[in-house]
């Protein structure tokens, strides 16, 4: 008994003596040892990376010593879920804690990771981009709204509906100018390429079939409705008929509006489609890829109307009683 006694007593001891070994290595390891990284470096770090995919990288690019002693320091931290991506600037002989510290704060970043969602507008984007400090929300608007671009042999009478909806790793640096300059070089590379080809068969210079785009972006939430809700417009428009697109007169409002009343139908408004045949004057939203590629393909059919029956999707009618018929089904 007395053996079994001193061996436990033993046995705890070492227990003890190591733990505390591993306390202190681990607190020199994350803490106090300052090897990496040997020089100033930059990493991106992509975006939805997990941490430990960001303990990996910044291990492989020679950040920091160990993923193993990073990943357990932000777990012990319950920092695993907070680390953020974009480009970093990490100077040299930083800790393993200044580095997570760093990488969760977001400090000295020179790029960060901005998603602009399908359908945001000019000033929605500024709104969005301001959030992320990368400048003023007038500026940044004053400036899509100021500039335009000439799109094969037309020239825009702005930039909505040609800053395209996307994920973009964005120099925190970067102009209002320089940004639209990203974002519109993007939506040239997203353009479909027979696109001038296909503006000539329709009839419509490019904008006008942006601003077509943008429309289906606005009113459509499926994309197999999307070339469909196309056609419905280009009918109409043959046929000399208002496009009556709710989205239009929503777009002239300071905010956001639930209902479009028959007092909003009234009003005076370029924007009006109830009003004024043809196309609005611009683009109402940033059209994404699905519209764009319905605009410029739309399908074929004799559907003239269209509402919303839930679920996502819309019942296409030919006929006015149709449509009355489907409203009364659908509406009310």
């Amino acid at each position: 008994m007395r053996f079994l006694r001193t061996f436990a007593l033993t046995l705890a001891l070492g227990i003890v003596v190591a733990g505390a070994v591993l306390a202190g290595w681990f607190r020199h390891a994350v803490a106090v040892d300052r090897s990496y990284p040997r020089a100033a470096l930059t990493v991106i770090v992509p975006n939805g990376s997990t941490g430990r995919a960001v303990a990996q990288l910044l291990e492989a690019r020679g950040v920091i010593a160990s993923a193993l002693t990073y990943t357990a320091l932000a777990r012990l931290r319950g920092e695993q879920a907070a680390m953020k991506a974009g480009e970093f600037s990490f100077d040299p002989h930083r800790t393993t804690a200044e580095i997570l510290q760093q990488v969760v704060n977001g400090g000295h970043q020179v790029a960060v990771w901005v998603t602009i969602p399908e359908g945001f507008t000019a000033k929605e984007i500024a709104q969005a981009l301001a959030a992320r400090d990368l400048g003023d929300e007038d500026g940044l608007e004053s400036t899509f709204l100021g500039d335009s671009l000439v799109l094969l042999g037309s020239r825009t009478a702005n930039l909505e509906g040609y800053l395209f909806p996307d994920t973009y790793l964005i120099p925190t640096a970067a102009t209002p100018a320089e940004i639209a300059k990203i974002m519109t070089d993007q939506f040239a590379a997203e353009l479909p390429k027979d696109a001038a080809s296909q503006a000539k068969r329709l009839g419509f210079t490019v904008p006008q079939i942006v601003t077509l785009a943008s429309l289906v972006e606005r009113e459509a939430k499926a994309d197999d409705e999307r070339p469909l809700m196309a056609g419905v417009y280009y009918n109409r428009l043959r046929l000399g008929m208002p496009l009556e697109v709710d989205a239009t007169i929503e777009y002239t409002f300071a905010h956001h509006k639930d209902v479009i009343t028959y007092a909003d139908l009234a009003r005076d408004s370029p924007y009006n489609t109830y009003l004024h045949e043809g196309l609005p004057p611009t683009p109402i939203a940033n059209p994404g890829r699905a519209s764009l590629r319905a605009a410029f393909h739309p399908q074929t059919s004799s559907y003239l109307y269209y509402v919303y029956m839930g679920n996502g999707h819309h019942a296409f009618s030919r006929t006015l009683a149709e449509h009355n018929a489907n409203v009364a089904r659908y509406l009310h």
